[in-house]
């Protein structure tokens, strides 16, 4: 690849699918470099966030920043973005999680008058992403109304399912897709890393 010709893509405009007000299934268009980072560096993280987190969403912006010059980057940047928030979540929701398996399956156990199974002592130890998610969801109350990207486009979807499982690929499947299978040659994920913003956001609120 000639560097200097990638170097000079902030002569041209660019394109990325993310929801707008009034327009979920939006393609804005970003006519500077300048431009694209400005509006990439507002989706910043509340005040009093763990720097063990707000470091890692950070990295995820700057590689969204980056993909100005070689778009193949905005996906990198939505694996670390995922990573950031899985680490938010096992921070805020996973002793919780251990606590409510733990007590669900000594509560099952005592019904059955019988000693916990092997199987269920591994599920207490070992809530996974898409568990975690689900908790946001079933157990800290998170609806569509208190999700920003909801509010400032008026999308008519739900983002819950992408949380849940409901909806397909969820989160945690596009997670893995971008860990283990192939991270490239696709479009980036509309308005992900915002959305990311957002969940984190609520988990630290």
């Amino acid at each position: 690849m000639d560097s200097i010709a990638s170097l000079r893509r902030d002569a041209r405009s660019s394109s990325v699918p993310w929801p707008m007000p009034g327009k979920p299934d939006s393609f804005p268009s970003f006519d500077s470099f300048a431009e694209w980072r400005s509006f990439l560096l507002q989706l910043n993280l509340n005040v009093g966030i763990p720097y063990i987190v707000s470091a890692k969403f950070e990295r995820a912006q700057k590689l969204y920043v980056l993909a100005w010059l070689d778009f193949d980057l905005i996906k990198a940047g939505e694996l670390v973005g995922l990573t950031a928030l899985e680490l938010a979540l096992n921070d805020r929701y996973g002793g919780k999680e251990l606590l409510r398996r733990r007590q669900f399956v000594a509560e099952k156990a005592e019904q059955e008058t019988r000693p916990l199974r092997k199987g269920e002592k591994w599920w207490v130890e070992n809530a996974t992403f898409a568990d975690l998610l689900k908790y946001m969801v079933e157990h800290d109350g998170l609806t569509d109304s208190q999700v920003p990207m909801n509010q400032r486009c008026g999308s008519p979807s739900s983002v819950i399912g992408l949380l849940t499982g409901t909806t397909r690929p969820s989160l945690a499947e596009i997670r893995n897709d971008l860990a283990h299978g192939i991270p490239f040659r696709e479009l980036p994920w509309a308005g992900l890393l915002e959305l990311i913003r957002d969940l984190i956001n609520y988990a630290y609120r």
